[in-house]
């Protein structure tokens, strides 16, 4: 247990220090093998071959596809200019002067649609620098913002989100991407109205003690009024994913299959939409299949600590104390993933390793107390989207490189936005799921 310990607190320091996660996470792991094992040769050798390189490599395997398919819809959206398309369509319909809600609908629109969130970052922060200029709003809360609107309640919460949480979730408990509807949605509509009021409370606090909005360094003059196409065509490749994605997995498709085949519909009705810019998809999908192997990579590597982990002594005695918890499993559920997603810095990452190690259990505790396995479902995405956005977390790295903000400047916001009230959220949600809300 102090290996396990160790190993998570090593992970999520050197994170936080900027390291890669790819080697990170395998000393990280080798710590967790020592406590376990000593130094068994043999042992320690199988702990990272076997354990470690098979769960990355199982990881990969299941969800490249998704990865890469997700990535070149991101890119071919921002090449073609539809995501700031439909982003600029958002601003005119909630008005200039709201800046705030229409960075945050603009996000959660994009992610909900299907565009991958770090894609959503780039395409969103000239629009946002734009409207916080008109509105005289502070930059430093640009980033709770974006957080906001890409990075919660579309990712994690609202039923039929083709984002990896939802499906990941889905392969595991075998149910849809809309499972326990009622409960995503109370969930995401916490998210969203508990964060909006932070940031509107945030940015008056900050208007009163004097503060402005300030140039960045950049020049946004052209990307932000640059011919952008149709708004309203530009939405049409995002309904396609999610109208298709609940067709495909009505009729009985299995939810991996089924996401993958509405990611590709989404793919193929952007480049139908625009195939006056057809020279520009070979760059979609040469930068889509490189951000692609480089996102799941980072997620692989610390699926791979949690395969070492659940074979060392110490995990039995950890998965007994969860299991053993005199209340609801779903507490225990949304306690485990929590924790491992905070630890790895990585949503679906966390919740990888807790579902592949406890999932069956779940399954066989629902059926014995006659608990709906789609509150196992929801419960597990929410969970994975309250403490994975740490400051060691990568997409939060991402997020203050582009905005060009510190963690000093911003990260207070981003982690009440994407951490504090998702964790409330996720409380609700488990005592409406324990008085049977589904």
């Amino acid at each position: 247990m102090l290996g396990i310990l160790i190993g998570l607190i090593l992970l999520v320091f050197l994170s936080y220090k900027g390291y890669s996660i790819i080697w990170v996470a395998p000393v990280s792991a080798l710590v967790v093998a020592l406590f376990g094992f000593g130094f068994d040769g043999n042992k320690l050798l199988d702990a990272y071959i076997v354990n470690y390189m098979s769960s990355l490599a199982g990881f990969t395997q299941s969800w490249f596809p998704l990865f890469f398919l997700g990535a070149v819809f991101g890119k071919l959206m921002d090449i073609t200019g539809s995501a700031k398309a439909v982003a600029q369509l958002l601003v005119k319909l909630i008005g200039a002067k709201r800046a705030l809600l229409s960075v945050i609908v603009s996000c959660a629109v994009l992610t909900y649609g299907g565009v991958s969130l770090f894609v959503v970052v780039f395409a969103i922060y000239p629009l946002a620098i734009s409207l916080f200029r008109e509105a005289n709003i502070p930059r430093k809360l640009i980033p709770g913002a974006i957080a906001l609107g890409a990075f919660t309640f579309t990712m994690t919460a609202f039923p039929g989100s083709p984002q990896l949480n939802n499906i990941i979730a889905g392969k595991y408990f075998h149910t849809t991407p809309y499972a326990a509807p009622l409960l995503g949605i109370i969930g995401g509509l916490i998210m969203f109205v508990g964060g909006y009021l932070y940031l509107i409370w945030k940015e008056h606090k900050l208007i009163a003690s004097g503060e402005h909005f300030t140039e960045p360094d950049e020049d946004f003059s052209t990307s932000t009024h640059s011919k952008l196409p149709n708004s309203y065509l530009s939405l049409i490749p995002l309904l396609v994913v999610v109208i298709s994605l609940y067709l495909i997995s009505r009729a009985g498709v299995q939810i991996t299959p089924a996401s993958i085949l509405s990611l590709l519909c989404g793919n193929i009705a952007v480049m139908l939409l625009h195939l006056d810019k057809i020279k520009s998809f070979t760059t979609a999908f040469n930068e889509g299949g490189s951000g692609a192997v480089i996102a799941i990579l980072n997620t692989a590597a610390a699926v791979g600590f949690g395969g070492v982990v659940r074979v060392v002594p110490g995990f039995q005695a950890l998965t007994d104390f969860l299991l053993g918890i005199k209340a609801s499993p779903l507490i225990s559920e949304g306690l485990a993933i929590t924790l491992l997603a905070g630890a790895t810095g990585s949503s679906s990452g966390g919740m990888g390793i807790a579902l592949e190690a406890l999932a069956p259990q779940y399954i066989q505790i629902a059926a014995q107390q006659g608990i709906n396995i789609e509150v196992f479902h929801r419960v597990a995405t929410i969970a994975s989207g309250g403490l994975d956005s740490l400051p060691h977390c990568g997409a939060v790295l991402t997020l203050l490189a582009v905005t060009k903000m510190t963690h000093k400047d911003s990260y207070n916001d981003i982690g009440m936005v994407s951490c504090v009230i998702p964790v409330i959220a996720l409380i609700v949600v488990i005592g409406l799921g324990m008085a049977g809300v589904v």
